[in-house]
């Protein structure tokens, strides 16, 4: 990918991003569901990384997780770390073992909301003086994975175009090049 298309692609999934986080922030605490909010943001960052590779991948990753940790009450860069190092994981995989599709997708954001769900209950189960039962953690983080996967689902479609989009450019910018080559 050349470098201007590469700023493109960053640019557009940056927008894709702050409008997810607009979403997670400021809409979607009002439309609470027992108490869950769904957390949007890791989801993005798995369905981006999926369709882009390590380096989209773990750019936005740090970009989302510099917005997740914004808008939560969590130790700072905690989730800057997390969901970068989620971003670069899932694009290394995607670019040497992961087919892109909807089913990998699912399984992807699954697996980055329970990781995300964990760091979210861990300072509730060290606390040295009324610590939570483990049950309820369990339960509160399957609960707001299942919530999240709801909405994964429309964002599947804007990670997917976008993905998309920037693999036809790719693509179109080197057929000339292969002209020229032969």
């Amino acid at each position: 990918m050349k470098r201007w298309a590469l700023i493109v692609s960053i640019s557009l999934h940056a927008l894709f991003l702050i409008v997810v986080y607009i979403f997670q922030a400021a809409i979607f605490p009002f439309m609470r569901l027992d108490g869950l909010v769904p957390l949007l943001l890791p989801v993005a960052t798995a369905g981006v990384a999926l369709y882009e590779g390590r380096y989209v991948g773990g750019i936005m990753g740090l970009f989302a997780g510099i917005l997740c940790d914004i808008s939560f009450n969590a130790p700072a860069g905690t989730f800057t770390v997390l969901l970068t190092l989620m971003g670069l994981g899932i694009g290394i995989l995607s670019e040497t073992v992961f087919l892109p599709g909807f089913v990998t997708y699912l399984l992807t954001s699954a697996g980055a909301l329970m990781i995300c769900a964990f760091v979210q209950m861990m300072p509730f189960m060290i606390m040295p003086i009324n610590p939570v039962p483990m049950i309820m953690l369990l339960t509160t983080a399957g609960w707001q994975t299942l919530y999240s996967m709801i909405l994964a689902v429309p964002i599947w479609f804007f990670v997917r175009a976008l993905g998309k989009r920037a693999e036809k450019q790719s693509q179109t910018r080197r057929k000339p090049e292969e002209r020229r080559a032969r």
